[in-house]
């Protein structure tokens, strides 16, 4: 049980440092260019993805002090899923709230979410900025759609949400820190 323990903390802790730093710098230059002009951050994802969507939007507008949603609304995902279809839901969604020169953070551990996707194109139409975040194969669909793009060279949900977690937050925290310098 314990070299299984190690074995998984030592993932973890490659995984996560296995993303480039310039990106993550470029993550919150972008997001705070956005913030300077007014704008907001919206982040989505499915699943676990969207539980991190709640936490980071949350952190960003209360911790960071940055306006950030998520659409996380049962009533909103049902609404816009029975009467767009669920693989057009985020692209409704960012169509009646997103606003040019927002920030939306797209989550999807496999990159080719066809709700997610579909959402990373009309962003860009919107004039939005389009972060990414994905796992699984390198060259997934949503690994090229965005500005920035950030991927987990895993193919375990667990270690990718986690993963996409510990690198979102990591940007919330820079932004406190500077903030209070």
């Amino acid at each position: 049980m314990k070299n299984f323990f190690n074995s998984y903390f030592n993932s973890f802790n490659k995984l996560t440092l296995d993303v480039d730093k310039s990106k993550l710098s470029e993550a919150v230059n972008i997001i705070l260019g956005s913030h300077k002009l007014g704008k907001k951050i919206i982040v989505i994802g499915n699943g676990g993805s969207a539980a991190i969507a709640s936490h980071l939007s949350v952190d960003f507008t209360k911790a960071a002090g940055i306006r950030a949603i998520n659409f996380n609304e049962s009533s909103l995902l049902t609404c816009f899923g029975n009467d767009y279809g669920y693989e057009n839901w985020v692209e409704y969604a960012l169509k009646f709230y997103a606003d040019e020169d927002d920030v939306v953070i797209l989550i999807s551990s496999s990159g080719k979410s066809k709700n997610i996707l579909n959402g990373a194109k009309i962003a860009k139409l919107l004039n939005c900025k389009v972060i990414t975040f994905s796992g699984f194969k390198k060259n997934n669909p949503l690994s090229s759609l965005g500005d920035l793009n950030f991927w987990v060279n895993s193919d375990n949900y667990n270690f990718i949400e986690t993963t996409h977690q510990i690198w979102l937050l990591s940007i919330v925290d820079y932004i406190i820190e500077q903030s209070m310098n």
